[in-house]
């Protein structure tokens, strides 16, 4: 099965997406074999979802329960053929139940983190902010103890953060190059156990070995055609997820929702809008105190004229000041504290355009304060 299709071709590496290569895919698919039972697994950021595909393919089409999430609409609608569940969304705005897969095939967007607004980023750990970091800590309790992890990153984001990590989230850890070498991927397979379960001395050769492949130091082998080691068992799912589901509308929810709506809100107008009815008149005629109030609230405004023929376009407004005050005393070292004391103080405002023709005020704003 092709793993790049004609129209995504020339998108190849858009939004950091870099499908893993066929033979990669197939010689890292022969080093799982199944349980004897149901099992879900997991694609979290699974493209066209062709790998989690072939991983169910592989394990038993029968017997596997497969999901995936992807950001890119185009890739999402394209996996939704190929799996049992597919979400469009981003990873971080998913609600779905911890150690629920057996699996968690881990092909994340690779790239440094871009900072928000305030000039920080989302990134929880202390070394370099890469997505790769953020999505194995985002991911990893989806995963149920002793489920397989297949990490594909590139070999220089094994850092000693990264690194630390896996070696105490996971044993039986090993680590090849992929047979497309044009990125610089690894293939890191490993089992999810309890930290206390980890052999400090299988670790701790592991730690090494991570370290070097990621500095440069050494090379990993690349991936066998025949896997040459124990297969790694995905374990059985006891409970299918409870809870697999994106926190907000997908856009093509969104869409229909509004269509089957009429509107976001077509209720709107009835629960806000106000009645246009004609203001009754007063009970008595206003005093010049009322009439100086009810301009500074905003009540009357437009244009007024005037029984002296002037002509007014009035607004009113009322906004708050803060004035300040000082109190001095006498500390008993002989020192002076002075005390700022800011009270609110509300100042009405009346402003009125004169349109008055022939008035020597004609288009100047007045203000009565």
């Amino acid at each position: 099965m092709a793993l790049m299709f004609p129209r995504l071709a020339r998108n190849f590496a858009r939004n950091g997406y870099f499908p893993t290569d066929e033979p990669t895919l197939e010689r890292t698919l022969s080093a799982l074999c199944p349980a004897d039972g149901p099992m879900a697994i997991l694609d979290p950021c699974a493209g066209e979802g062709v790998a989690i595909a072939e991983a169910a393919h592989a394990l038993g089409p029968d017997a596997v329960t497969a999901y995936a999430v992807e950001y890119d609409s185009e890739r999402a609608q394209h996996a939704r053929t190929l799996v049992d569940r597919c979400v469009h969304s981003d990873l971080m705005d998913m609600m779905i139940t911890r150690q629920s897969f057996g699996l968690l095939w881990l092909n994340p967007p690779y790239g440094d983190l871009a900072k928000n607004a305030d000039g920080v980023t989302d990134y929880a750990g202390k070394g370099r902010a890469r997505l790769e970091k953020l999505f194995y800590q985002r991911a990893l309790p989806l995963l149920q103890y002793d489920g397989i992890l297949v990490f594909i990153v590139p070999a220089y984001v094994l850092d000693r953060e990264l690194v630390g990590w896996l070696t105490r989230h996971f044993t039986d850890l090993t680590v090849h190059q992929a047979v497309e070498t044009q990125f610089k991927q690894v293939v890191i397979l490993g089992r999810r156990v309890r930290q206390r379960d980890t052999v400090p001395a299988e670790a701790k050769a592991a730690r090494d070995h991570l370290l070097r492949i990621g500095q440069g130091e050494a090379a990993a082998d690349t991936l066998p055609p025949t896997w040459p080691h124990r297969r790694y068992t995905v374990p059985c799912t006891r409970v299918l997820p409870e809870h697999f589901y994106r926190v907000t509308l997908e856009p093509q929810q969104l869409a229909e929702e509004v269509h089957r709506l009429r509107g976001l809100w077509p209720t709107a107008d009835a629960c806000f809008g106000a009645t246009h009815r004609p203001a009754r008149p007063p009970a008595c005629a206003l005093s010049q105190w009322h009439l100086a109030l009810a301009l500074a609230a905003g009540a009357i405004s437009g244009v007024i004229t005037a029984p002296s023929g002037k002509v007014l376009a009035v607004k009113g407004d009322t906004h708050k000041e803060k004035t300040q005050t000082s109190e001095f005393a006498e500390r008993e070292d002989g020192s002076i504290a002075e005390t700022r004391i800011l009270t609110d103080r509300f100042v009405p405002v009346i402003r009125a355009w004169d349109m008055t023709p022939g008035s020597a005020t004609q288009g100047q704003i007045l203000t009565i304060r």
